[in-house]
């Protein structure tokens, strides 16, 4: 019988512990646009050797990323994602000049 009540006693004290709520459509749409970005981030430097098309997958990767970012408010994510975009930016533009 103690334990059970203990049993119980501890799934109450976990239950309390989680926040039960589900994502809005925004932040789901924001989450599945990070996953993409992700993915084109870590293919990036495979890609970077034929013709350069790495950093194009590099700032795709980063502008899909942003929303996500935004959404869950992680600013350090969302400035390396800025630097990212300037670097491969100079990078692209010197390429082409």
């Amino acid at each position: 019988m103690a334990r059970r009540k203990n049993s119980t006693l501890r799934r109450k004290l976990l239950k309390a512990l989680v926040k039960d709520r589900r994502l809005t459509p925004v932040e789901r749409l924001a989450n599945r646009l990070g996953y993409m970005g992700s993915a084109f981030i870590m293919i990036s430097p495979y890609l970077l050797p034929y013709d350069n098309i790495g950093a194009y997958t590099y700032l795709a990767g980063a502008i899909l990323m942003i929303p996500q970012t935004i959404t869950l408010k992680a600013w350090n994510i969302f400035i390396i994602n800025i630097n990212l975009l300037i670097g491969y930016g100079i990078y692209i533009w010197k390429a082409w000049m």
